[in-house]
């Protein structure tokens, strides 16, 4: 099971470098709501409906899951160990829902590797 980063789903998005490993992992992959609104407003920024953007994402495969108060609590304990590398709330988010579902998340962002007190499996996408 495959947890997407904002980064990873928008690097497929985009058809940025890396972006074409993401496409077989689409299908039943998750992302966090905290990850979907950043993937959204990235859409907003580029004048793309976000509503419509989400049906997209939806339609290949991508099922969000809430975040709700416990996973919001654990994403920001891992703030003390992460905020060296510079991780952000989603980037925390995505670490977390990978981590409670025993799922591999998966990220564009090289800082992520450096970080050992994670609690995921990750996988790097090539940029």
């Amino acid at each position: 099971m495959y947890v997407l980063d904002s980064s990873a789903l928008l690097a497929y998005l985009n058809e940025e470098p890396g972006g074409e490993e993401i496409e077989p992992l689409l299908d039943g992959a998750l992302i966090s709501t905290i990850n979907l609104s950043e993937v959204l407003q990235k859409g907003v920024h580029q004048d793309i409906d976000p509503t419509e953007l989400a049906a997209t994402i939806s339609r290949m495969g991508v099922d969000s899951v809430r975040f709700d108060a416990g996973m919001a609590a654990r994403t920001a304990a891992l703030w003390v160990t992460t905020r060296p590398y510079g991780l952000s709330l989603a980037d925390r988010a995505c670490l977390t829902l990978a981590s409670d579902l025993h799922a591999t998340a998966v990220t564009t962002d090289r800082a992520w590797a450096k970080v050992d007190s994670i609690d995921a499996t990750i996988h790097l996408i090539a940029r």
